[in-house]
């Protein structure tokens, strides 16, 4: 981690609470805005289109939730350098010079879109790099980054369960409020990703939809987000693990064009409080192992 304490300082945190008041963890992978010289220098792209891949002020949306007694994890590295939401390895051959490990996966429907551990692309398909970039620089930003995030991560995760019998991770993003087609059909307020029913009970699901639609928002489920690989390698209700992905439109909290915060940011950011709340007042029974494999 050393090498890179000095390009991000740090390149994430886990925010404890004074005292943990349930089994929630809340993580924002894709909120890290801190984008090194060396990546900028070596991108053909200027720093606002880089930042359209950027989840920009979810981690500050959700920090009430430490207050209000749950951990949170966050990055300082931005996606479009390394993406934690994706396997370890889902490198596109095309744009490194070098031969990537055997064991990397270089088929993936990611991979094929440009937008792989590694990403090639950013916003509508726009090429980062103008030329190739080397191997052991892809590998030294998974050794370095991804790897010691998903330690912590897991960690804090696992350490949930042993305490409470229990653990949820709420895994939080953003998207676009439209993708600029003209027939589009406006955006969900918030999509809610539970890998079809896998990832979490539906005590989990129906709490986050019936709390946000109390708020007045448009909720809809796994489509066009079911869940990435947060979701779905942490999820295992089985086992008393769950996780959901929270998709949040960036129309409610943000100006799109100059990456703002909205005057709106503050009653979402305090919503997202109570949706803590509420999600924490789940008892823990519906949540541990037997109570899952029963259902």
């Amino acid at each position: 981690m050393s090498e890179f304490q000095d390009e991000f300082d740090p390149p994430f945190e886990a925010i404890e609470p004074a005292q943990c008041r349930g089994p929630l963890l809340f993580n924002s992978p894709h909120s890290g805005r801190i984008y090194p010289r060396e990546f900028l220098l070596a991108s053909r792209l200027d720093l606002a289109t880089l930042r359209r891949s950027e989840d920009s002020f979810v981690d500050e949306l959700i920090a009430g939730v430490v207050n209000r007694g749950h951990p949170l994890v966050r990055a300082h590295f931005p996606r479009c350098y390394v993406d934690v939401n994706r396997e370890p390895y889902e490198l596109d051959p095309r744009m490194f010079d070098g031969r990537l490990p055997s064991f990397a996966n270089t088929r993936s429907m990611r991979v094929a879109g440009g937008l792989g551990t590694v990403a090639r692309v950013v916003g509508d398909a726009q090429e980062i790099y103008d030329q190739r970039i080397s191997v052991a620089e892809a590998l030294r930003r998974i050794d370095g980054l991804y790897k010691p995030y998903h330690r912590t991560l897991r960690r804090v995760f696992m350490r949930l369960h042993r305490d409470f019998g229990a653990a949820t991770l709420i895994d939080c993003h953003s998207m676009p409020s439209t993708t600029g087609t003209k027939d589009e059909r406006p955006r969900a307020d918030l999509v809610l990703g539970d890998r079809y029913g896998t990832s979490c009970v539906p005590v989990i699901t129906e709490t986050i939809e019936a709390t946000m639609r109390g708020f007045g928002y448009v909720v809809s489920r796994n489509k066009p987000y079911a869940g990435g690989f947060i979701t779905e390698h942490y999820g295992n209700p089985t086992a008393g693990l769950h996780a959901i992905q929270l998709e949040i439109n960036r129309a409610l909290y943000m100006d799109e064009r100059r990456y703002e915060q909205a005057a709106s940011f503050d009653k979402l950011a305090a919503e997202f409080a109570i949706l803590a709340d509420r999600l924490a007042a789940i008892p823990i029974e519906e949540l541990r192992p037997y109570r899952a494999a029963a259902e």
